[in-house]
C-alpha cells in the first residue's frame, strides 16, 4: 500500500506540537510539548499495529519482529523556532508541495517515514528476522538525557541507523563539544548584552543597552535602535555549519570593539587568533560557532558549539582553549563516530540508496551529531541530499512531499535488507 498521503498528514500533525525544550513537568521531563508529541507518535504507531512503550516521557519505541535487536533512532524534539519565519513554525501547513514547520526535516518527517516504512513491510507480509526498535527520543537537541534514560530502563541495540543527517550514508561524524567561556568584563560600555537561544543553533538575534548611542556607527554595522535597545539580526543555521548562517553576535560586538574586553572576545572567537580552526582531516575542518551570549556579574559568558575532526582527540581542543587564558566549563561532549567505509552496514545502505535513486555515490562525513553514535555500530542515513536548500535549524524549515515519497521507499528497502 502507498502510505504517502497518510505520512504527509501525520508529519503535519506532529509538527503542530512545539516540542522544543521547555520547563519540566510531571511526566514531561522536557516540557509538555515534547511529552504530548511523544504520546501522539506512539498512539499513531499503535493504530498502525505496533507494540509501543513510553519510557517516562524521555523516549519511546515501536517494535516490529523478533530476534536480534536492530535500532532505528529518531528524535521528536526540535530547536526553538527562532525568528524570520514566513509560515507558522508549528502550523504544519501543507502548501506548494511542501510540509512547513519546525521539525519537518529534523527529525519528525524522517521519523514518521520510518514508521510508515515499517507499516508497509508489515502489510506485505514481511517477517523480519530481527526485532526492529524504532526509538524516538525527546532531548536530542539539548543534551541526550533521553538516550541516557532509555539505556538505563530499556536495552539499546548494538546496530542500527539514524535517519537524521544526509544521504547517501554517513560513515563519520565529528566530535561535539559545547563550552561556556567566561570572559572577564568589569567596565563594559553597555548595561546589558544578550543573544542566542540554543547551543547548537547560530545566534540569529542579539541585543544590548549601550551607554552611548551612536546612530551612524549602528547603521554602518547593520544594527538598529529599537527605543534604547540596540538590536542585531542575523540568520540561524545548524551549529555544525555556521557558514550557512549569519551570526548576529559579531556586528553587535563590533559596535563595542573599542572596549578591550569586548575586542578580546572578537579576536578569540571570530578572528581565531589561537588557530583553533586550523585542525582538519577527511571529516572536514574544526568549526566553532559562538551561539549564546550573556553579560552580567563582571563577565561576558559565551556558549560555543565546537565540532572537531573525527580523528582528533578532545584533549587537543581543550589544550587550545586553555591557551585562551579564559575560564571555561564543558557543557556537553560527544565523542566522534567513525565506521569504516567498507563496513557491511555502510555498504548495504549505500546500495539501497543507489537502487532507489539511480545515483552512484560514496559514503560521506558530517559535522552534525546524530543518535547513531549512541550505538556501538551505527551510522546516519538521510534525509538530506547534497543539493537541498539548507533548512535545518533555520527559519521556514520544510520537507517536500516528493522527499517524503522517496524516504518511504528508501527506508522500506533499507529495513528489509538489514533485517531479512
Amino acid at each position: 500500500m502507498d502510505y504517502l498521503n497518510e505520512a504527509v498528514k501525520s508529519i503535519a500533525e506532529c509538527i503542530r506540537f512545539d516540542s522544543s525544550q521547555q520547563k519540566k513537568a510531571p511526566g514531561a521531563p522536557f516540557g509538555k510539548g515534547a511529552a504530548e508529541c511523544l504520546d501522539h507518535f506512539l498512539a499513531l504507531a499503535e493504530r498502525l499495529g505496533f507494540e509501543t512503550h513510553n519510557y517516562d516521557g524521555y523516549a519511546g519505541e515501536a517494535l516490529f519482529g523478533e530476534g536480534e535487536e536492530f535500532a532505528i533512532l529518531c528524535h521528536l524534539d526540535v530547536v526553538p523556532a527562532g525568528s524570520g519565519w514566513e509560515k507558522d513554525p508549528f502550523g504544519g501547513l501543507v502548501e506548494g508541495g511542501k510540509i512547513w514547520g519546525r521539525g519537518a526535516m529534523d527529525d519528525k518527517g524522517p521519523a514518521i517515514c520510518a514508521l510508515y516504512a515499517m507499516k508497509a513491510l508489515k502489510d506485505e507480509g514481511f517477517l523480519p528476522k530481527k526485532k526492529i526498535k524504532l526509538i524516538v527520543g525527546c532531548n536530542e537537541e539539548d543534551g541526550w538525557a533521553c538516550i541516557e534514560h532509555y539505556k538505563a530502563v530499556a536495552h539499546m541495540p548494538e546496530t542500527g541507523f539514524s535517519p537524521d543527517a544526509d544521504f547517501p550514508v554517513i560513515y563519520a561524524e565529528k566530535g561535539i563539544l559545547h563550552v561556556k567561556l567566561r570572559f572577564p568584563a568589569k567596565e563594559v560600555p553597555f548595561k546589558l548584552l544578550q543573544g542566542g537561544t540554543s547551543a547548537n543553533m547560530v545566534c540569529d538575534a542579539c541585543e544590548a543597552l549601550p551607554n552611548v548611542r551612536d546612530e551612524k556607527r549602528a547603521t554602518a554595522l547593520g544594527l538598529v535602535f529599537e527605543g534604547e535597545k540596540l538590536v542585531s539580526r542575523g540568520k540561524s543555521a545548524h551549529g555544525s555549519t555556521p557558514e550557512k548562517g549569519r551570526n548576529a553576535m559579531l556586528p553587535l560586538l563590533k559596535y563595542f570593539e573599542e572596549n578591550e574586553d569586548v575586542r578580546r572576545i572578537i579576536e578569540y572567537l571570530f578572528d581565531d587568533v589561537y588557530g583553533l580552526k586550523k585542525f582538519s582531516d577527511e571529516t572536514g575542518p574544526l568549526t566553532l560557532s559562538p551561539d549564546i551570549i550573556q553579560s552580567g556579574k563582571g563577565e561576558i559568558a559565551v556558549v560555543c558549539d565546537i565540532r572537531y575532526p573525527a580523528t582528533m582527540s578532545a584533549d587537543g581542543v581543550h589544550e587550545k582553549l586553555r591557551a585562551f587564558g579564559v575560564p571555561y566549563e564543558t557543557v556537553h561532549h560527544q565523542e566522534p563516530l567513525l565506521v569504516e567505509k567498507d563496513d557491511p552496514l555502510v555498504q548495504t545502505l549505500l546500495h539501497v540508496y543507489e537502487k532507489c535513486t539511480g545515483e552512484k555515490a560514496q559514503p560521506v562525513a558530517i559535522g552534525g551529531g546524530t543518535y547513531a553514535r549512541a550505538l556501538r555500530h551505527g551510522v546516519a542515513f538521510g534525509p538530506e541530499m547534497e543539493d537541498d536548500e539548507a533548512v535545518i535549524h533555520q527559519p521556514n524549515e520544510y520537507i517536500t512531499v516528493e522527499r517524503v515519497k522517496l524516504l518511504l521507499e528508501i527506508y522500506r528497502e533499507a529495513i528489509r535488507e538489514l533485517t531479512k
